[in-house]
């Protein structure tokens, strides 16, 4: 390129951070712009892949990210019932399941904070709908809803499942729902004397599943669970009936996740949807990012480490193509077979399966160096 491309990132998620922190790692100038007035907070708990904290470590946050989070030693897979062992893969360690980057379990507020302070706060204008845009030869131009506007070389949409961008590229997607509930929440680990700290547990049932992971240095347990919706939706759900209707989809179920669904707080519970993948992510200086390109259902963890790993591979390619155009075309060309793959994949694990497969993470998660930069 003959000169460094301006780049404007709509919407200050992880996705939208990550992008951000790995361009201005390019040396590019970054504008993210952000609809709310302040900051979001999450305290749900995240799961880190190593294919995602691989990358934290190659941006010199490893040690950070590791004094932040837990580090499990294993992923077990437990009967519903009575909560006896069926699976077990490694997480760290020697051995045939093992990986060179750590699998961390942390709070999402965490790691968005460790991505935001990449940043210099200038970067980051709160208070910015973007309500439309306009592509000529020179540039994109940004509107706003306060009737404000901006211009940029390069706009990337990382709006999330809603994305106004993703919407004027190629349309808005029909959502496929799965006749599911998801919950969330957290708790103190000693409610649950009898779970292990240091291992992530998944129990499985003929139509549900639990998740728990330890975070907070191990002090808390955050989860996951999902359910057969049985005609009901998040919206028709009161917040202060979460806990009650929480416990009864799981009171048949191993003490283990009895004590959690008595103890949890905090619940939210929503609908998990998404969409078949795109056959493109934009044209010409436009482009998508994380959840507004793959949105994924939470059956793999891997949504924030594929929103990482399209931030390395946007801003190689900004970093090194001839124009943004060949720039934004490469990154696609790379990322969207790889997370159709994982999209795919996430969505054909909302079902137990038959048998557990012997694969390896690298094998799940295609962690081998694929990533240019």
């Amino acid at each position: 390129m003959t000169r460094t491309p301006r780049v404007a990132v709509a919407g200050a998620g992880l996705g939208g951070l990550a992008a951000a922190a790995a361009l201005a790692r390019q040396g590019l100038e970054v504008a993210v712009y952000e609809q709310r007035p302040r900051l979001p907070e999450d305290e749900t708990a995240l799961h880190l892949a190593p294919n995602g904290s691989r990358i934290l470590q190659r941006w010199g946050l490893g040690a950070q990210l590791l004094a932040l989070s837990v580090q499990p030693v294993a992923l077990e897979f437990r009967e519903w019932s009575d909560g006896s062992l069926t699976w077990r893969q490694p997480l760290a360690g020697p051995g045939p399941g093992a990986v060179a980057a750590p699998y961390c379990t942390l709070l999402t507020d965490e790691l968005y904070d460790l991505l935001l302070a990449r940043l210099p706060q200038e970067r980051i204008r709160l208070g910015r709908r973007l309500s439309g845009f306009r592509e000529s030869a020179d540039g994109v131009e940004l509107e706003f809803a306060d009737g404000g506007s901006a211009t940029a070389d390069v706009l990337v949409g990382a709006d999330g499942v809603r994305s106004m961008v993703r919407s004027r590229l190629v349309g808005t997607p029909r959502r496929v729902y799965h006749g599911t509930t998801a919950y969330s929440g957290a708790l103190q680990a000693d409610e649950v004397p009898g779970l292990a700290r240091d291992r992530v547990t998944v129990w499985l049932g003929p139509e549900a599943r639990m998740v728990g992971a330890p975070v907070a240095q191990g002090e808390q347990l955050g989860f996951v669970a999902v359910v057969p919706s049985r005609g009901r939706t998040a919206r028709q759900r009161p917040l202060r009936d979460q806990s009650a209707a929480l416990a009864a989809d799981f009171g048949g179920w191993a003490p283990d996740v009895k004590a959690i669904t008595a103890a949890a707080g905090g619940i939210r519970s929503w609908t998990p949807y998404d969409h078949a993948p795109l056959r493109r992510w934009g044209s010409g200086r436009v482009t998508l990012l994380g959840d507004a390109a793959h949105p994924m259902l939470p059956y793999h963890g891997q949504g924030v480490s594929q929103c990482l790993e399209d931030a390395v591979a946007l801003a190689h390619h900004l970093a090194t193509a001839p124009t943004p155009a060949q720039a934004l075309r490469r990154y696609e060309a790379l990322r969207l077979p790889h997370t159709a793959r994982v999209q795919l994949g996430s969505r054909a694990n909302a079902f137990r399966p038959a048998a557990v497969p012997d694969v390896t993470w690298a094998q799940v998660y295609d962690i081998e160096e694929h990533l240019p930069g």
